[in-house]
């Protein structure tokens, strides 16, 4: 069935463009995954160019991964005044499961720890197809374990760590929250879901909307699953961790922040795991933004939207980090 696309914000057509231009200037299909991460290397800086001259430090931790697997780096962010039992965001980065690395999204990360005076980490996770689920979320959920364990060290207050992602970033946020409350984990103060990653099926209205256009389209989210999981993508087989959407239990889980544009594929799946968090009793507060595309906030930062898009998430996590 076809299915006419929800119009784009004329305000934020010449950001998609440039998104387009930059980060999708090679279709992402099964044999141009390593092409793209080479493409990808070229336009993620160097840690020491995001930081720039604002007043932050900068560590490396090499801690141990899950069970039987090699040890995972944390970059982690601090005001280089420092900080004591301060707030931490826990940051996932994006790249469809299968590109990026923990300097993606950077320097928003940085902007965050300098307003709320926060202590960010970002974690490097183990990329598909090579490591297939559930390597990823199960590296950034040791990740956050040793965080949690550090906190004194890191000058961490552990009952405020949100945990942040934004596309694949946002479905592994959603997979260590449940993995913390199925293994009586980190109490985890919050999970920030920006324009998340969530279900393998590819199958909702939205996706079909932006089949072949768009930022992030139907077709790259087939070839991201497809590495992530193999001959499990569509079945049972698919671990509710690595696909949150599968997951058949939603209570129990810390206070959520979803947003998403209207204009993207993720829509569908963003709202419906919102829904079904309200349906347990649980807490969501659920942005779907008009005319918006995936990650406009990031490259239309002007637009109207986007700014308001940027002011509520930054009002949320002042009310979840109980933050001036």
């Amino acid at each position: 069935m076809s299915v006419p696309p929800v119009p784009y914000d004329p305000e934020l057509e010449p950001g998609l463009a440039a998104f387009l231009d930059l980060v999708e200037r090679i279709p992402l299909r099964a044999d141009t995954i390593l092409a793209n991460r080479a493409h990808f290397a070229t336009i993620i800086p160097p840690a020491e160019q995001i930081v720039g001259d604002r007043p932050v430090e900068l560590a490396e931790h090499t801690v141990p991964g899950p069970e039987g697997a090699p040890d995972i780096v944390l970059t982690v962010v601090r005001p280089a005044s420092g900080v004591a039992d301060a707030p931490a965001l826990y940051s996932i980065h994006g790249g469809g499961m299968v590109l990026g690395n923990r300097f993606f999204g950077l320097d928003g990360l940085i902007d965050d720890v300098l307003l709320f005076g926060a202590v960010g980490i970002s974690v490097e996770y183990r990329l598909a197809p090579e490591n297939p689920a559930p390597a990823a979320v199960e590296d950034c959920y040791a990740g956050l374990v040793w965080t949690v364990e550090h906190a004194d060290e890191l000058g961490i207050d552990p009952s405020r760590i949100v945990v942040t992602g934004a596309s694949a970033g946002g479905g592994l946020a959603a997979g260590v929250a449940l993995l913390a409350r199925d293994r009586n984990g980190p109490a985890i103060a919050g999970q920030l879901l920006a324009c998340p990653m969530l279900d393998d099926r590819n199958e909702s209205v939205s996706t079909r909307q932006y089949n072949g256009i768009g930022a992030w389209d139907r077709n790259n989210n087939d070839t991201g699953w497809d590495a992530l999981l193999g001959p499990a993508r569509g079945t049972d087989a698919a671990s509710p961790y690595a696909v949150p959407a599968r997951m058949t239990d939603l209570s129990g889980l810390p206070p959520a922040y979803l947003d998403v544009g209207a204009a993207e594929i993720f829509r569908d799946e963003t709202t419906e795991y919102a829904l079904r968090i309200w349906a347990t009793g649980g807490q969501a507060e659920l942005h779907v933004w008009a005319g918006g595309y995936h990650g406009f906030a990031g490259f239309s930062p002007d637009a109207e939207v986007s700014r308001s898009a940027v002011a509520t998430r930054l009002s949320w996590l002042r009310r979840i980090l109980r933050a001036g």
